[in-house]
């Protein structure tokens, strides 16, 4: 009997200790905030990619952009563009974006670009100092020219990070 009783309260126990946990994660979920398809989180890094887009072409595969916390007063920003083959000219075009609060907008705050001929990859990093306190996003065009074939181009962009 005693077993049965602890059986039953270590169950419940157990229920409880899952229920709480999903109640958490789904109010954390809830109190997200998105801004242009950005989500502002405190996170230390973000990633933004092309893969799952429809976009893609004949010759444009995937683009990447990425932005990381770098220190104090500094965000570390990539962008990449891939082809599937070598093409004539790529090219990535990489924005740096503050969260405006009081617009309830992303403004851009620097940019830089990259471009390659007769080659398959071409990347831009930056590290840009930023002021304190806000969230920052990286936005970047991938752009793919080959022959008298019309340009291909997407874009990616990460999540807000906030530099405390």
């Amino acid at each position: 009997m005693k077993k049965r009783i602890l059986s039953v309260m270590s169950s419940l126990i157990m229920a409880g200790c899952i229920l709480g946990t999903s109640s958490v994660a789904v109010n954390a979920q809830e109190n997200e905030k998105i801004v242009d398809g950005s989500v502002l989180t405190t996170d230390d890094t973000s990633t933004g990619s092309t893969k799952d887009s429809v976009a893609r072409g004949e010759h444009l595969m995937t683009g990447e952009c990425s932005i990381s916390k770098a220190g104090i007063s500094r965000v570390y920003c990539y962008g990449s563009t891939t082809a599937n083959h070598e093409v004539d000219k790529l090219a990535v075009i990489t924005y740096v974006q503050r969260y405006h609060e009081d617009t309830d907008n992303w403004g851009q705050i620097d940019w830089f670009m990259e471009s390659k001929e007769n080659d398959y990859f071409v990347y831009a990093t930056k590290t840009v100092t930023v002021d304190r306190g806000y969230y920052y996003r990286v936005c970047a065009s991938h752009i793919v020219r080959k022959g008298d074939d019309p340009v291909e181009e997407t874009y990616s962009f990460t999540n807000g990070i906030k530099v405390p």
